[in-house]
C-alpha cells in the first residue's frame, strides 16, 4: 500500500481511523503524506493538522525523535514525475518479524510487534507521547519542552501575547516579538535596510523545526547570509539531507528535543542578543566575588574543621565496613566500583521516563525498558521492582555474577544505577531478543539447524 498525493489530479491516498474502538466506520483522524515545500507525514483531525512528523530528509522524518533510518524502520518517501507525485512506502528489513501499524480512533499512530513468547502484540513504536507532540501546542513563536514545567515558554526576545491565558495553561495565543528587527525599522524609516548588520541570530540546539519551511539548495555556510539579506526571513536551519530551510512569518510547532533534532537559528535584534551578554558579565562578576568570600571564610574555618574532618573520616570507615558485611563481603563493593555508574536522570531520559511504549518485557526482577543514551547507543534497562522481593544483596549478587560472565556470546553488562531506592542494571540492547525467542518459537526455531546450535553451545562454553 502507498500513501501519497498526486499534485496533478489532487488525488490523495490516506489511511483513516475507526470511529470508535468497536466501530469500523470512518473516524475523524487520517494519516497521509503532505508535499508542502518539503514532504512531511501528517495526521489530521477533521482536516486540521493534528500532528506533523517534520520534513523528510531522504532517510528519516526529522521531527520524529525516535525514528531511526530507512533500513531499520522501513519507511521511505518517493517523488515521481519530477516532483508531481509523492508517495510513502514501507518495507521492514527484518523479514522474520511480524509488525503492523495502526492509526487508532483517538488519533494515535502505534506500531506493534508480535511476541511469540507471550503470544501477544507488544507496542514497539508510538507517536503523540507527550503534549508537546500535538501540533501548535505553544502557539506562534512558542517553544514546547516536555522536561520543563510549564511545558511552553517564549523564545528569547519574545513575550506571551496573552499573559493571563498563559498563567491558566492555555498557550495557543503564542508569543510576540518585544523588539522589532533592525531591518524592519530601517525599511519603515526609508533607509533601504542599511542596518541589516544590526540583526543577529539566536541558536537553539536539538529542535523540531517549525512548520512550512522554504527549501534552498545553497550550502550550509551560506544559509545565514541568505536569511539576513531577506528582511522577511525570521529563522533558518540546516540538514545535510535537505539543505537550508528558511522561514518567514510565524514559527509554529517548535519543540525542544532531548537528543537529535537540528539547530534552529531565530533572528533577533542585536539589542536582544546584547542583553544576554550583559547578563553573563554580571553573572561572572557575581561568581568571582562569591569565590573570594568563600575562600576567605574557608581559610578562617580550616583549623577548626580539621579535627571534625578526622572524626568524620573514621566514622565513614566504620560505616563502610558495616555496609560491606551486610551485603556479603567487601569484594562485592569492589566489583560494583569497577562498573560504570549511571545516574537516575540519565536513564530516565534514555527511556522517556520509563514510558510503557519503551517496555520490552517483565521478569522476576522487574520490568525491562529499551533506552537510547545521548551518544545514540541503545541499551536495555532492568529496573528493580519493589514487589519482586529482591533487595540490595540480591541486586549486587547479580552484578557480581554477570560481571564475571562477560563473553562475546552473552549479553554484556554496561553498568548499573544505585540511587536512593532505585536499583537498575544497564545491559546492551539485543534487537533480535534472546536465544530462547528462537529456540521456543515454532517458526523461528527452523532458522537454527543442529550445526548452528552446536556452534552456539561451543561458543558459550
Amino acid at each position: 500500500m502507498k500513501l501519497g498525493v498526486d499534485l496533478k489530479t489532487g488525488r490523495k491516498v490516506r489511511t483513516r481511523s475507526w470511529k470508535g474502538p468497536d466501530d469500523p466506520s470512518d473516524g475523524n483522524f487520517s494519516l497521509g503524506l503532505e508535499p508542502f515545500n518539503i514532504p512531511e507525514g501528517v495526521i489530521r483531525n477533521n482536516n486540521q493538522i493534528y500532528f506533523r512528523a517534520g520534513p523528510w530528509n531522504g532517510h528519516i522524518y526529522i521531527g520524529l525523535k525516535d525514528m531511526n533510518t530507512v533500513y531499520l524502520d522501513g519507511f521511505y518517501v518517493v517523488a515521481d514525475d519530477e516532483g508531481k507525485n509523492y508517495y510513502e512506502t514501507y518495507e521492514y528489513s527484518n523479514k522474520s518479524m511480524l509488525i503492523y501499524y495502526e492509526l487508532d480512533y483517538e488519533g494515535r499512530f502505534v506500531g506493534r510487534n508480535w511476541d511469540a513468547g507471550t503470544g501477544d502484540w507488544i507496542n514497539s513504536y508510538l507517536i503523540l507521547q507527550t503534549d508537546c507532540d500535538f501540533y501548535g501546542k505553544c502557539g506562534a513563536f512558542g517553544i514546547c519542552d516536555r522536561t520543563k514545567r510549564p511545558i511552553c515558554s517564549c523564545s528569547k526576545g519574545f513575550k506571551p501575547r496573552n499573559a493571563e491565558e498563559w498563567i491558566r495553561g492555555n498557550w495557543s495565543s503564542g508569543c510576540f516579538r518585544t523588539t522589532p528587527l533592525q531591518c524592519q525599522r530601517d525599511n519603515n524609516n526609508g533607509s533601504g535596510g542599511a542596518g541589516q548588520s544590526d540583526d543577529g541570530f539566536l541558536k537553539l540546539k536539538t529542535m523540531k523545526v517549525p512548520a512550512f519551511p522554504d527549501q534552498s539548495s545553497i550550502i550550509k555556510g551560506e544559509c545565514k547570509d541568505q536569511c539576513m539579506k531577506n528582511c522577511s526571513c525570521v529563522a533558518y536551519a540546516y540538514d545535510a539531507g535537505i539543505g537550508c530551510m528558511l522561514w518567514s512569518g510565524d514559527l509554529i510547532d517548535v519543540q525542544k528535543f532531548p537528543t537529535r533534532g537540528v539547530d534552529l537559528y531565530i533572528r533577533l535584534s542585536s539589542s536582544e542578543l546584547d542583553k544576554g551578554k550583559s547578563t553573563k558579565v554580571i553573572a561572572i562578576t557575581t561568581v568571582i566575588a562569591g569565590i573570594v568570600v568563600i575562600t576567605i571564610s574557608a581559610l578562617f574555618l580550616w583549623c577548626g574543621m580539621a579535627k571534625q574532618r578526622g572524626r568524620n573520616k573514621r566514622h565513614k570507615q566504620i560505616k563502610h565496613k558495616s555496609y560491606s558485611e551486610n551485603v556479603g563481603g567487601s569484594s562485592i563493593g569492589v566489583k560494583l566500583k569497577q562498573l560504570p555508574l549511571f545516574n537516575f536522570e540519565q536513564l530516565a531520559t534514555a527511556t522517556n521516563n520509563f514510558h510503557p511504549a519503551k517496555k520490552l518485557g517483565q521478569g522476576g526482577f522487574g520490568p525491562v525498558y529499551k533506552g537510547t543514551l545521548d551518544d545514540g547507543k541503545e541499551i536495555a534497562v532492568k529496573r528493580l521492582s519493589k514487589a519482586s522481593g529482591q533487595g540490595l544483596e540480591e541486586f549486587m549478587n547479580e552484578v557480581v555474577v554477570i560481571s564475571k560472565l562477560q563473553h562475546r556470546n552473552l549479553v554484556r553488562l554496561f553498568g548499573c544505577c544505585v540511587e536512593a531506592e532505585e536499583k537498575m542494571l544497564v545491559y546492551e540492547f539485543l534487537p533480535n531478543k534472546s536465544l530462547d525467542a528462537f529456540l521456543f518459537d515454532p517458526v523461528k526455531q527452523r532458522l537454527l539447524d543442529w550445526r548452528k546450535r552446536f556452534n552456539i553451545i561451543e561458543g558459550i562454553s
